[in-house]
C-alpha cells in the first residue's frame, strides 16, 4: 500500500491485503482483525489516536514509520492511555543500520559512502543536539528522523509496554508490544555525551552517577528485557547487548566511560574501593542478604572484580561478599590492598570488565 507523504489515513481491513505479506502476517500474529477490537490507520500525528471513538478497543495498528513522528514519546503515551491494560500495539520504523542498507543498495558504493555520513549527520547527530535541533524540527516537521533499534525499543518501554515480539522484515523493524503501565513521563531524556544513571547507593538511597554515554537514548528502559532474552555473559555483564554504541565499545575499553564518576566521589557519593553502584534492575537479582550488606556502605570506583576476575554472575556475588566480610573487620588495610591488587591487574595482566 502506497500513501502520499504526510497522509493520515484510516485503512479498512480489506486493504490491508495490499501491505506486503510480511508485515500483514506479522500482524495477524499477535492480534485478530475484528474491527470491534482492533483500529488500524497509518498516522504520524497523536491527536487521531485520541479521536479513536471504538468504546472496546483492545488493540491498536500503526503502519506509519514511527521515523516519521515528531512527538514520538507523546504518541506513544497517547496510544497507552487509549489502550486497556493488556492492549496490544503494533508498529514499525526503520533502524540507523537498516537505513544504511537501503542506501548502500540503492546508489552506487562511492556515492552511498559519501552521502551516507551526511544522511546520518542531519538525521540523527543534529535531532539530539540542544540548539540545532530546534532548527531541524523547524524546518522538517521531524520526518525522516534517524533512530536506533535500542532507542525504539527503549521509548516504548519508557511509556508503559512490554515487548512481545520485534522482528526485520524486508528491511524495518516490525514490533508487537502489549500495555503493562504507566509511561514514566521523562520530562528530560538524555542525549548528550555526559549523563546520569539511577543507581543503588549507601542506604538504598538512589544516586545519579555520571558517566560518558556509551549507550543509545533510552536504553537503560532495556535492561530487563535484554537479561530476560540473553541473560548474562562472562564477567556478569548483559549477553549480547546491542544497546552499547560502536564508540561506546572503545569508551569502555579504555575506561572513558568511567571517568565522570569522580564526580560523585568528591560528592561524597563513592569511595576509592567499593562494590559497584547497581540498577534497580541488577540489584534485584542479587540475595536479600547480600543487598542489605552492600547498601551498609557507599559503592566505589574500584570494584572488587579487578581483584577476583569472577567469570559467572555466581562468582562475582561470591567476589563482593569476601570483600565485604573483609572491609567490616578492617575497612582501611582491605580498602588498600584491594587497591593495589586491582591497579596490578588492571596494568600488568590487562584484566577488563567487558
Amino acid at each position: 500500500m502506497t500513501y502520499g507523504v504526510g497522509s493520515e489515513l484510516e485503512t479498512n481491513y480489506s486493504s490491508l491485503e495490499d501491505v506486503n505479506f510480511g508485515t500483514i502476517g506479522f500482524i495477524k500474529k499477535h492480534i485478530t482483525l475484528d474491527s470491534t477490537l482492533t483500529k488500524i490507520l497509518e498516522t504520524q500525528s497523536r491527536f487521531n489516536i485520541t479521536n479513536i471513538n471504538e468504546p472496546y478497543l483492545q488493540n491498536f495498528v500503526n503502519i506509519k514509520r514511527i521515523n516519521e513522528i515528531r512527538y514520538l514519546n507523546k504518541f506513544f503515551e497517547t496510544v497507552n492511555k487509549k489502550l486497556p491494560s493488556g492492549g496490544m500495539f503494533i508498529g514499525l520504523g526503520e533502524t540507523f543500520m537498516e537505513r544504511k542498507r537501503r542506501i548502500f543498495s540503492k546508489f552506487p558504493r562511492f556515492l552511498a559512502a559519501a552521502y551516507y555520513p551526511f544522511d546520518f549527520t542531519i538525521k540523527r547527530v543534529i535531532p539530539k543536539l540542544p540548539v540545532l535541533k530546534k532548527i531541524y524540527f523547524m524546518l522538517t516537521g521531524g520526518r525522516s528522523r534517524v533512530l536506533s533499534r535500542a532507542e525504539i525499543l527503549g521509548r516504548l518501554v519508557a511509556c508503559g509496554f512490554e515487548i512481545i515480539e520485534e522482528t526485520e522484515i524486508n528491511n524495518i523493524l516490525h514490533f508487537a508490544v502489549k500495555k503493562v503501565g504507566e509511561p514514566v513521563f521523562d520530562k528530560k531524556p538524555s542525549y548528550g555525551p555526559l549523563f546520569k544513571m539511577s543507581r543503588i547507593g549507601k542506604d538504598k538511597k538512589i544516586i545519579g552517577v555520571y558517566k560518558y554515554r556509551t549507550m543509545h537514548p533510552f536504553a537503560e528502559y532495556l535492561q530487563e528485557y535484554i537479561y530476560q532474552k540473553n541473560k548474562l555473559s562472562d564477567g556478569g555483564k548483559l549477553k549480547d547487548d546491542f544497546r552499547i554504541t560502536t564508540w561506546g565499545k572503545l569508551f569502555r575499553k579504555l575506561w572513558i566511560d568511567e571517568l565522570p564518576m569522580f564526580i560523585n566521589y568528591f560528592k561524597g557519593e563513592l569511595k576509592l574501593v567499593g562494590v559497584r553502584p547497581l540498577s534497580r534492575h541488577y540489584f534485584s537479582l542479587y540475595p536479600a542478604s547480600l543487598q542489605d550488606q552492600r547498601t551498609k556502605y557507599k559503592p566505589g570506583l574500584i570494584p572488587p572484580f579487578y581483584v577476583d576476575l569472577p567469570k559467572t554472575f555466581d562468582e562475582i556475588l561470591s567476589s563482593e561478599k569476601k570483600y565485604l566480610d573483609a572491609y567490616e573487620k578492617a575497612p582501611f588495610s582491605t580498602d588498600m590492598k584491594y587497591f593495589f591488587l586491582s591497579l596490578y591487574n588492571i596494568f600488568i595482566k590487562r584484566a577488563r570488565s567487558g
